[in-house]
């Protein structure tokens, strides 16, 4: 029995919470399943799942296993599918993993470039709340590249693409005449929830200015932010990229800027679809 398939019984058992269930769903007898499953911890040199009266829990190797299970599941899954396209058989397809803010700014232009290029490949988009959320959703085999941040400790390529440029949004009637950060620190601003990894940025940016940002309200969505600073609720610091054209706040450009780089990242050496929609992105960047 391969260790791809024995891979396939372990997250098939955590998935369903019990071993029973796994065999269902598998269509092999429990023992059968159990045996490949000790097996898989015999090659891993210890236990990964605890058997508890009524649940199964993954224990430490386990949950360190896990994510490179799935991921190689789905390479797996995608060379199969990279054959069939090569024999004609099924329409090429390419997943994109990203983070909410280059969805609505970055990447529009690139997907619709994309579409009148090579109409015969579909794009899945799959949006995450911040970066660390995006570099396990890839660990996890979720997307065949990721566009984004760059990942912390990541050992696959990795593509620079440049720098995103913030920007400080304002009321359009608001009079001031500065454009450094620090000197809206006894303003409150409009912040972003924890969840969304904008909360960092700012709040990062505001530190290096010497101040922390009061807040005087929270959006969780990327695309309120510059709407409820053009309302006039408080500054917001937002990319350049997803403000629509003849947007109705007060834009400034800041001094020092603010920016933070962006990258393409893989599990592994590209193949030509994702290759070819690096490459794509790289020229709209």
């Amino acid at each position: 029995m391969s260790t791809l398939r024995r891979f396939e019984y372990l997250v098939a058992v955590v998935d369903e919470g019990s071993f029973t269930r796994a065999a269902e769903r598998l269509h092999v007898t429990q023992p059968a399943l159990s045996h490949q499953i000790r097996a898989l911890e015999r090659d891993a040199g210890g236990a990964l799942l605890e058997r508890l009266p009524r649940a199964i829990r993954l224990s430490a190797m386990g949950r360190a296993m896990l994510p490179h299970a799935r991921a190689a599941l789905a390479d797996a899954e995608r060379a199969v599918c990279a054959a069939r396209q090569a024999a004609g058989l099924e329409a090429a397809d390419l997943r994109v993993a990203t983070v909410y803010s280059l969805s609505l700014g970055v990447l529009p232009p690139v997907l619709r470039e994309w579409s009148r290029r090579y109409p015969g490949v579909a794009i899945t988009l799959f949006e995450h709340r911040h970066t660390g959320e995006l570099r396990e959703a890839m660990l996890a085999g979720e997307a065949d590249l990721a566009v984004g941040p760059r990942p912390a400790d990541w050992d696959g390529p990795v593509r620079a693409l440049g720098e995103e440029e913030f920007v400080l949004v304002l009321a359009g009637d608001d009079p001031a005449e500065s454009s450094r950060l620090a000197d809206f620190a006894d303003r409150g601003w409009v912040r972003y929830a924890p969840e969304n990894g904008l909360a960092e940025v700012l709040d990062q940016a505001c530190a290096a200015a010497g101040f922390s940002p009061r807040t005087a309200i929270s959006a969780a969505q990327t695309a309120a932010a510059p709407l409820l600073a053009a309302a006039g609720l408080g500054p917001a610091l937002v990319p350049s990229n997803v403000l629509p054209a003849g947007f109705a706040g007060r834009v400034l450009r800041l001094d020092p800027p603010v920016c933070r780089e962006l990258v393409v990242y893989t599990r592994g050496a590209p193949d030509p679809v994702s290759a070819a929609f690096t490459e794509l992105l790289a020229a709209k960047f």
